[in-house]
């Protein structure tokens, strides 16, 4: 039975999942696998204004835009969150994923705290927040080197804001421990699923309690 579709033909709406942490700290490898589980899981994918990593595909990965359309975008409020994260600038497009909450699709977010706030202030009901810890502090910094993925100047960036971006912890709706990526990975599936059934996403659902009182 598809998610979208709870009790027969009554359909819900879709939440949005946001999954932040340090760099390192397992995200992107819990949301890769989260997205090949899941059918009705969409990734959102952000406009940046950053080049492209050897690698990334624009439209899949980002999108990748100038300073310019980055602004004109924020000013008509096209944006349902945006940041600027290490000099370059990052949102969410607010079409997209208002088209896919409404057809019962759920929208996976990886965005920080700075996003999540922006999301909580404007679309709470439909908000499910998920932050990622890692073991220790040696633990971080092993993965973060290893991945190799940006320059020494850039990793050490990096591990200094991470003391700043765990500090918000607190503000989120879950709080996971990454020391094992399976049984993480299951916990944050375990919470989307249970989320999926909130009383206030079944759409209808006050009109079909009327009928069965009625006798319909």
């Amino acid at each position: 039975m598809a998610p979208s579709q709870v009790f027969g033909d009554l359909q819900r709406r879709g939440l949005m999942l946001v999954l932040s942490s340090p760099s390192g700290a397992g995200k992107t490898t819990i949301s890769r696998r989260l997205l090949e589980s899941e059918d009705v899981l969409n990734l959102s994918v952000s406009v940046t204004t950053r080049p492209p990593r050897e690698g990334e595909v624009a439209g899949r990965d980002y999108h990748f835009i100038d300073t310019i359309d980055f602004n004109l975008m924020v000013n008509r409020d096209q944006l349902l969150e945006h940041a600027k994260v290490f000099g370059n600038y990052y949102g969410t497009p607010r079409k997209a994923v208002e088209d896919t909450l409404a057809q019962g699709h759920d929208v996976l977010f990886d965005i920080d705290w700075q996003g999540t706030q922006q999301l909580a202030e404007k679309a709470r009901d439909d908000l499910v927040s998920v932050f990622i810890l890692p073991p220790d502090w040696h633990e971080l910094e092993r993965r973060l080197f290893s991945r190799a993925l940006d320059t020494p100047a850039e990793m050490n960036r990096r591990m200094a804001k991470a003391t700043d971006e765990m500090s918000h912890w607190a503000e989120y709706d879950y709080v996971i421990i990454n020391r094992d990526l399976e049984s993480s990975t299951e916990a944050v599936r375990a919470i989307l699923h249970s989320e999926r059934l909130k009383r206030r996403r079944l759409v209808g659902l006050a009109d079909f309690v009327k009928g069965l009182q009625a006798g319909a």
